[in-house]
């Protein structure tokens, strides 16, 4: 259920690590399949430099998914996204390895999901998260949901938002208009 907005605030100022789920998150959850077995998918290009904004801010970003693709490998490396765990359906424990590999604590995290795949880890963190057409049930125990949905613009709207809370937004928005 999402929370009281000074609460919310409060929470979105002290995140430092942002974990990210891909399939329904990055992407609208859609799988396309090759005769070969081999795998596509469609990234949204504004969440891509909402990663990048993000990490320009000072935000650490991690990606925290239960398949394995090598798609996701090269987009990430490409976005400069440096903690990447792939084929770990059981995300509370994977989270707990995130941390430990990235020195964050639960209290510093935000994790951005939308399948119940995902509530272990978005219950163990500050500030779980909510794609804007998550599954029911991750919306209701999410303490924040985004407008957008999965594939369409959530993770730019959680990059500029957390940034926004932590007083940072105004002035990477500026260098844009200043160029």
């Amino acid at each position: 259920m999402p929370m009281e907005p000074g609460k919310l605030l409060r929470l979105q100022r002290e995140i430092r690590l942002l974990i990210l789920d891909v399939d329904g998150v990055l992407t609208d959850g859609s799988l396309f399949l090759g005769d070969a077995g081999e795998q596509y998918k469609a990234f949204h290009s504004r969440d891509g430099h909402g990663i990048r904004m993000a990490q320009q801010g000072g935000l650490e970003v991690a990606i925290l998914t239960g398949r394995n693709s090598e798609v996701v490998v090269h987009r990430m490396r490409d976005l400069g996204v440096r903690h990447l765990l792939q084929g770990r359906r059981e995300k509370g424990g994977a989270l707990e390895e995130l941390l430990n590999q990235t020195g964050f604590a639960p209290e510093q995290s935000a994790f951005v999901g939308d399948d119940i795949v995902d509530l272990p880890a978005m219950r163990r963190v500050a500030l779980g998260i909510a794609v804007a057409d998550a599954h029911p049930l991750v919306l209701e125990h999410a303490d924040w949901h985004t407008q957008a949905a999965g594939g369409r613009g959530a993770v730019r709207e959680v990059c500029e938002t957390l940034l926004a809370a932590q007083g940072r937004l105004e002035s990477i928005l500026r260098a844009y208009l200043e160029s």
